[in-house]
């Protein structure tokens, strides 16, 4: 994982991909800027990274940004770290994934007099 490349946190949920790119590039050159959107929602997750084209860039934007106010927030800047694998989510059907759906008994259904 490159160290120019930031994990910005706490972000407010009006704030837009631009307007972030635009504060960080007061450090100097913004590579990349990917703010995360909600795929349902299409609204954002109060997070992005940043990438910028150094590392030392990027520490000066930690030194000057991190716990500062932004947009009324006082904004989490780090360096990014790898992301985690996780096991796949449960659908909460315990461990029925599809197939029959029909008496779990493994029968006839018996009609009951």
């Amino acid at each position: 994982m490159s160290q120019a490349r930031l994990f910005v946190g706490n972000l407010s949920y009006q704030t837009g991909e631009n307007e972030l790119q635009d504060y960080f590039a007061q450090i100097g050159a913004v590579k990349s800027c990917n703010l995360m959107m909600d795929k349902m929602t299409g609204k954002s997750r109060g997070f992005a990274f940043i990438e910028f084209s150094t590392p030392e860039e990027a520490q000066k934007a930690i030194e000057q940004f991190h716990n500062k106010d932004f947009q009324g927030r006082a904004i989490t800047v780090n360096v990014a770290r790898p992301r985690e694998e996780r096991p796949p989510r449960s659908n909460n059907w315990g461990d029925r994934r599809g197939g029959d759906r029909g008496d779990s008994r493994g029968g006839e259904r018996r009609q009951w007099q």
